[in-house]
């Protein structure tokens, strides 16, 4: 059986706990913990201090494992750590939130060193009318044409499930044409 670590990452409050719930066929292994600040408090109750872990098999050969990165740069000594391994990542970015924009961009850039491995950049709650659009997003992240940015709703099981599928074919084309 193959096995694929990706890795989701992205900064505070973009999805990416929920993104992982949405799809793991095992209760995920969370390191959520209250938080105390008024600040982020006002954005939810809890956040991710280690990891988010769950599992999702896609057929009798292949099982993907969800490294899900906490999003606060207190907690960024845990990215390296989970970088490793990983055959590709996915970058959450609240569409709603234009403000962590160059945050999502930073982070990209830190896990691309890391490992340059495929990646996919997901502008997740695209279900709110105050979800920027997606091209507009391209610009302001400076993102290449090349760069797969997906529409996302990470409460969505068949949204995410797409987003797995367009790293794991660009993983997968990587590995046959390293092969040639």
């Amino acid at each position: 059986m193959q096995t694929v670590k990706m890795v989701v990452t992205g900064p505070f409050s973009a999805g990416k706990t929920e993104f992982i719930r949405s799809v793991s066929e095992i209760d995920v292994v969370s390191t959520e913990r209250k938080i105390s600040s008024a600040s982020e408090k006002s954005v939810k109750e809890a956040t991710t201090v280690a990891m988010d872990f769950g599992r999702i098999t896609v057929d009798e050969d292949l099982v993907l494992y969800l490294f899900g990165t906490p999003g606060q740069r207190r907690f960024d000594f845990m990215w390296e750590i989970l970088s490793e391994g990983m055959l590709g990542f996915i970058v959450m970015v609240d569409s709603t939130r234009p403000e962590t924009f160059r945050e999502a961009r930073s982070i990209l850039e830190t896990f691309h060193a890391y490992a340059p491995t495929p990646y996919v950049v997901s502008a997740n709650k695209q279900d709110m009318k105050e979800a920027w659009d997606i091209e507009d997003m391209r610009h302001v992240l400076r993102l290449d044409s090349k760069v797969k940015l997906v529409s996302c709703v990470a409460t969505d099981r068949d949204s995410v499930k797409a987003i797995l599928l367009e790293l794991l074919y660009s993983i997968l084309s990587e590995m046959e044409n390293g092969e040639k």
